[in-house]
């Protein structure tokens, strides 16, 4: 069977769609192939077939804390935000969500539920797939510490459920960058609380995020990782990096981890910033900075 086909079995499969609809930068280039499926079923009738044809695939989740090149991705890419249920069980102290569910709307449903834990992650924009992933973190909580277990899809088109232990997190690291596999759902372990002292916490974090991130312009969140016994943005800002822009891509003024789109950005604007960022910061305070983004895709031609 091949890929297209799948379109007559109701599968959610376009082709050569620019990326930039839906990545939080408003950058990147098309998808040779883009398929929304809507279950489990779909989705592994999806895995299934480009394995059988050999076509390359590439999962993107909510596109939050990602950079794709202009030249766009080649083969299947994967948004997984059609599956999305989410399901809070007080008596047991667990949420488990699909992986399309957005990890604010998951914190949201434990907060409903009276259930502690997933706090730090009402502002995070990813999704629960993206926050396992990447093991997402902020104000001191990270998705390491909350989860049970997590439901994937092999490559191989192989169901397979990895206890917290197994997905060896660590700085925004897990095990799944390693095996490529396809997260379908996680279950987080919480503990009963109350639900407006819960509420009140989210909302506090929340301010915190309005007040000192730049999220009235598209951005892809804190572009670099925390290197050691230092800080990203006071580095960039002793470097005169601070309000830098290159194109439509600039060092955020209000936040100088953060660089934004503040009009016609190309993802090779981003590129080009982040490297004369690394480079600055190596020359003047001898730090390799890492970036915490994601970068997929290849070079335009």
């Amino acid at each position: 069977m091949q890929l297209m086909d799948l379109k007559q079995q109701g599968i959610d499969i376009q082709e050569n769609i620019p990326l930039s609809r839906f990545t939080f930068t408003k950058t990147g280039g098309p998808a040779q192939y883009l398929a929304f499926p809507k279950n489990l079923k779909e989705l592994e009738l999806l895995v299934n077939t480009v394995k059988s044809n050999d076509i390359p695939l590439t999962v993107i989740g909510n596109a939050s804390n990602l950079i794709i090149r202009d030249g766009g991705i080649t083969g299947l890419v994967l948004i997984l935000t059609k599956m999305n249920e989410i399901t809070a069980n007080k008596e047991n102290a667990t949420v488990t969500a699909d992986a399309g569910a957005r990890i604010i709307d998951t914190s949201e449903a434990a907060c409903e539920a009276g259930l502690s834990g997933l706090e730090f992650a009402a502002g995070i924009p990813g999704s629960v797939g993206g926050a396992v992933f990447m093991n997402a973190g902020a104000y001191g909580g990270e998705t390491e510490f909350v989860i049970k277990s997590v439901c994937v899809l092999t490559r191989e088109g192989e169901f397979k459920t990895y206890t917290h232990d197994e997905m060896e997190f660590g700085y925004r690291h897990s095990l799944v960058q390693e095996t490529g596999d396809i997260v379908v759902s996680a279950t987080f372990g919480l503990e009963v609380g109350d639900k407006w002292a819960i509420k009140a916490k989210m909302e506090y974090f929340n301010g915190l995020r309005r007040a000192k991130q730049p999220l009235e312009y598209p951005s892809c969140g804190s572009v670099f990782k925390r290197p050691a016994g230092h800080f990203v943005g006071p580095m960039i800002i002793k470097a005169g990096l601070q309000g830098k822009r290159i194109g439509g891509a600039e060092d955020s003024m209000k936040h100088a981890g953060f660089i934004v789109n503040v009009g016609g950005a190309t993802a090779t604007d981003y590129l080009d910033l982040i490297h004369l960022i690394q480079k600055t910061i190596k020359k003047d305070f001898d730090v390799d900075l890492q970036t915490e983004v994601r970068i997929i895709g290849k070079e335009k031609d």
